[in-house]
């Protein structure tokens, strides 16, 4: 191996590619390569470590109490802390005949000198796997970070004082086609978004002759309209909000949404959104197909992180049913209806469309012979516009998912009474339901009920848990992958990880009353009422975007639906391989605390 070659070898491990260049040309020369033969003991709690590891060929295994706990081979690099903290737990004993690099001690030891190299070595895990998933993710944002928020589209801004009746500044707020109502109180802001309208006058009984300035949430948040759009980007992600004030000279001018701001970022696809509210027939939603995956490649080239790619979609997704809803139901019946979508779609987790999860609740009283044309159009055209059917035919096309509330409670009483596996997936699926379209209060009354059906049943709630053990997560005790042969040597990213963790947190969602479907939402609600702690809770959510990120990359590449959860990690990245082990044994971690917390062993 060249010189040059070493070096590219060495600046492809993270954090080393952070060193100036004199540094690097400094260690260049002090880097040693040895040979140890199979069977060396390298580093024990009784043999101190001498060096900093990288392996040219060959492999090492660490040894916990007896156990084998990693194998490291070719890239890889080990161990920073015996080094740092001058003690090892761990045994380490040449595997297969070594060939490395050796940074001595006191070399590495220097190195920590470097801040950037010193913070990535002394981090927890957490903080670790972030900044590899920022270093594998780096990308040109150069026309991103330039861009000011006067370059964006911003909506209307409808101010009203805070006297005007909720009425009154509802008809304001239509005719100005505005996404949000501001209100003025003695000089200073607040705003009324539909969520206030929801929580507040639907559901808190607050008549629409009142003021709005009793419904209104003071904590306004702005941006100035010179400012740069990433920090608009950062104050949204921080204050978990979806839209900012946009004001100039400390006059309010607009308001800022997040989708417009996300659509921005990948090459002004907002005009998305605009051609849906505008298409007036099938084809016109039909031209839009191919600009959904553009998108996501786009949006995922430039570091968005999956979790707001997949909330961008959803809404977009979202809108394309209501039009299509609008499209097939006529207007005396959308009020005695609702159209929800269920599964990835509905807990606003779905990218590349996936099968079908959808379902109409009727009113009760109402004849339901009515919405059979209705909905065999909306089925078809969703086909035509490339959802997938369902492939356990979970669709508006099938009368099982299209009855009345009350048809719909029995149904609940028998999934919740036999819990047999299709049962226990029929509620997985409906907890995770959300209304697109018609009349949202019916699938409100459904949910409540589903919820109510499960207090103080932890014997069903157990049998429900059960199910993340369905499936083996594709980690060996030897921190190695475990694939599958009928499967071209590949795992599947879905049943390995992803379901455990979806469905876990789902459960215990239920067990607690949390309303929220979307998975990192439920983990934020669980650590916020203590049922899991910050640090694991972190831990989950790192791990859910790793999973789901290394799963949207495949399922970009798959040529079908089948193989799009299929992935072979040799063809992965190095850093993409380590923080895809991370993330497995974090949801080994999740499913021992799923065990212990149900109880599991006792389930029979």
């Amino acid at each position: 191996m060249s010189i040059s070659e070493q070096r590219k070898l060495i600046e492809s491990i993270h954090p080393f590619e952070l060193l100036s260049s004199v540094t690097m040309d400094s260690l260049m020369r002090k880097i040693d390569i040895a040979y140890y033969p199979k069977d060396t003991l390298l580093i024990s709690k009784n043999l101190p470590s001498v060096a900093f590891y990288i392996i040219i060929k060959g492999s090492v295994k660490e040894i916990i109490e007896s156990e084998i706990h990693t194998v490291f081979s070719n890239g890889d690099s080990f161990d920073a802390d015996a080094l740092i903290y001058e003690k090892s737990s761990s045994d380490f004993i040449v595997d297969e005949d070594l060939i490395c690099y050796e940074i001595k001690k006191e070399d590495f030891l220097d190195l920590l000198q470097d801040k950037r190299v010193q913070a990535y070595f002394l981090q927890d895990f957490v903080s670790r796997h972030q900044q590899l998933k920022n270093y594998a993710t780096q990308s040109e944002l150069t026309p991103f970070l330039i861009s000011r928020v006067s370059d964006i589209f911003l909506h209307n801004a409808c101010i009203v004082d805070e006297r005007v009746s909720i009425y009154d500044a509802l008809k304001k707020q239509k005719e100005l086609k505005s996404s949000a109502i501001i209100v003025e109180k003695n000089g200073s802001f607040g705003i009324v978004t539909d969520s206030d309208l929801r929580q507040k006058v639907l559901l808190g009984g607050i008549g629409v002759v009142e003021q709005i300035g009793a419904i209104a949430n003071y904590n306004l948040v702005s941006v100035d309209i010179n400012d740069f759009l990433f920090n608009a980007l950062l104050l949204m992600t921080q204050k978990e909000i979806k839209r900012v004030v946009v004001t100039k000279d400390n006059e309010i001018v607009g308001i800022l949404e997040q989708l417009d701001l996300l659509s921005y970022f990948a090459s002004h696809s907002h005009l998305i959104a605009l051609k849906i509210d505008r298409a007036q027939k099938l084809q016109d939603l039909k031209e839009i197909g191919d600009e959904f995956k553009n998108l996501i490649i786009l949006l995922r080239a430039k570091g968005v992180k999956v979790r707001y790619i997949t909330k961008l979609i959803s809404s977009l997704n979202e809108k394309i049913y209501k039009k299509l809803f609008d499209m097939c139901v006529n207007d005396e019946l959308r009020g005695s209806c609702a159209l929800i979508v269920m599964g990835s779609e509905g807990r606003e987790e779905q990218t590349v469309k996936s099968d079908q999860d959808n379902a109409l609740i009727i009113k009760n009283g109402v004849d339901e012979k009515l919405f059979v044309e209705p909905m065999m159009k909306l089925n078809s055209y969703l086909i035509e516009l490339g959802f997938p059917k369902c492939s356990g035919n979970v669709m508006v096309s099938n009368e099982v998912w299209r009855r009345s509330v009350a048809s719909y409670k029995s149904l609940i009483d028998k999934w919740a009474y036999d819990m047999s596996e299709d049962s226990v997936q029929n509620l997985s699926i409906f907890m995770d339901s959300k209304c697109v379209a018609g009349e949202d209060s019916l699938h409100l009354e459904l949910k409540e009920y589903l919820q109510s059906n499960f207090k103080a049943r932890d014997d069903v709630l157990a049998h429900m848990a059960k199910a993340v053990l369905n499936f083996e997560t594709p980690l060996g005790i030897f921190s190695g992958f475990v694939l599958e042969r009928e499967h071209d040597n590949r795992l599947d990213l879905k049943k390995g990880g992803i379901f455990a963790l979806v469905h876990g947190i789902r459960t215990l969602s239920l067990e607690n009353g949390i309303g929220v479907t979307n998975t990192i939402e439920r983990i934020k609600e669980l650590n916020n009422i203590g049922v899991i702690d910050k640090t694991f809770a972190t831990e989950l959510i790192e791990s859910f975007d790793t999973l789901s990120s290394i799963r949207l990359g495949a399922m970009l590449e798959a040529k079908n639906l089948d193989e799009s959860n299929y992935i072979n990690p040799k063809k992965l990245e190095k850093i993409q391989r380590d923080l895809l082990k991370d993330s497995f044994k974090i949801i080994n971690k999740f499913k021992k605390f799923i065990s212990f917390h149900f109880h599991l062993s006792m389930v029979v």
